[in-house]
């Protein structure tokens, strides 16, 4: 692999706490970000991976126990029977799975690592890339959370990353620059997972894996090829990471309708570039009213965002902080569902027989074993407009399967 294709453009992290307008003294264990909490309740939803910036609601992207241990790690001392309290809310999930990261000093893998190395349902973080990668694990490894933080580097290195983990994360590659799409990186992406995945198959092949590296639409047939022709292909256990999608089309319809985040929930099917991408505005819940205007404004600009990202960077990267936060929505949802959460339910890209076409995403529910069922009800009652982008999204997202499963098989 060559060494230049897993270097991505270094990107700050410390933004990931949302500034909070009340003021208390600065919580002992964050003194150098120079960030205060006013009250626990605040601090439940710092991470707003699932609430957008609803500070006022009880939920977040962690679940309750999740945050408790956080709340643990960061509050000043406590009496002993609030130490308990915490300290058991934080066992009801305590967990030992291991989660890989392959392309872990990049721009998505540096803040991806941060905030997964947050959940207490991890015991080991594996940081995989070709270079720099020592300096990142190093940085979270001074993080007060329970996962111990392992690099790896080159591919010397890259099968010892994935003996015996759970989750593998894959968003190694290169990003997309101004005037390049999706299918401008498959020369070089399709590379870098078809020797990923193969890695994976036969160091780890019971992990779930999550494809991130672009373009999605391909990469994820080209790893399903992969791991057939190793025979060790799970169907259940291969994900395409689209919950971007979704949270930005949550984002946007909350921001045009003035929702609160934490109401909203838009599923987006289809594929992961372009008018692949189909938010379903018709089964916004809560449920709201769009004239076609509002919806034919939003879908653009749901299936256009990461280009409004690359444009607005000019040339110095793509959409890494949004994306890093997406994927670690969808990882800890993964991780809630292996440690028997009954009630997870992500939009991904899979192999499915909901359409004609061999791989589409949409929302699912996620077990112990993977993906536990695909909900149908979504493609049901579409409106005309909806209908429409669905058939018109075909014949480019078939191209796209086929493209990336012929170069798995060349």
């Amino acid at each position: 692999m060559a060494s230049a294709t897993l270097f991505m453009n270094s990107v700050s992290v410390s933004g990931v706490l949302a500034p909070i307008c009340e003021t208390r003294p600065s919580v002992a264990g964050l003194q150098a970000s120079a960030v205060s909490f006013p009250t626990k309740k605040v601090f439940k939803t710092f991470s707003g991976l699932k609430a957008g910036v609803a500070c006022e609601s009880e939920s977040s992207f962690f679940s309750h126990e999740t945050n408790a241990v956080l709340w643990s790690s960061v509050s000043r001392p406590r009496s002993a029977e609030n130490r308990q309290t915490v300290q058991n809310a934080g066992q009801i999930r305590a967990s030992t799975f291991k989660v890989a990261i392959l392309g872990a000093a990049g721009g998505i893998g540096q803040p991806l690592s941060l905030l997964i190395k947050m959940s207490p349902l991890i015991s080991g973080l594996h940081l995989y890339d070709i270079a720099n990668v020592k300096g990142v694990a190093a940085d979270l490894s001074h993080c007060n959370t329970p996962a111990q933080v392992l690099d790896f580097t080159g591919p010397a290195e890259l099968a010892d990353s994935l003996k015996g983990v759970d989750v593998v994360v894959i968003p190694a590659g290169v990003p997309r620059k101004p005037g390049m799409t999706r299918d401008d990186l498959f020369n070089i992406n399709a590379g870098i997972v078809r020797t990923l995945v193969e890695a994976v198959a036969d160091n780890s092949p019971n992990a779930f894996i999550q494809i991130i590296s672009n373009p999605v639409n391909s990469t994820v047939p080209i790893a399903a090829e992969v791991l057939k022709q190793k025979g060790v292909y799970d169907p259940k256990k291969l994900f395409g990471v689209t919950t971007l999608d979704v949270v930005r089309a949550n984002t946007f319809v909350a921001q045009k309708k003035n929702l609160r985040l934490i109401d909203v929930d838009v599923p987006v099917v289809g594929g992961h570039a372009g008018i692949t991408i189909l938010p379903l505005l018709s089964k916004t819940k809560p449920s709201v009213t769009f004239t076609q205007e509002e919806i034919e404004q939003l879908t653009v600009r749901i299936q256009n965002a990461g280009t409004e990202v690359v444009e607005a960077k000019a040339g110095a990267g793509s959409a890494t902080l949004s994306m890093a936060y997406a994927a670690a929505r969808f990882v800890e949802s993964s991780l809630r569902a292996l440690d028997g959460d009954p009630d997870v339910y992500e939009c991904s890209y899979i192999q499915s027989e909901l359409t004609e076409l061999p791989f589409f995403a949409s929302k699912i529910k996620i077990g112990k074993q993977g993906v536990e069922a695909v909900i149908a009800s979504d493609l049901e009652g579409l409106t005309e407009y909806e209908q429409k982008s669905l058939e018109a999204l075909k014949p480019e997202l078939k191209a796209s399967i086929e493209k990336g499963i012929a170069f798995a098989n060349k």
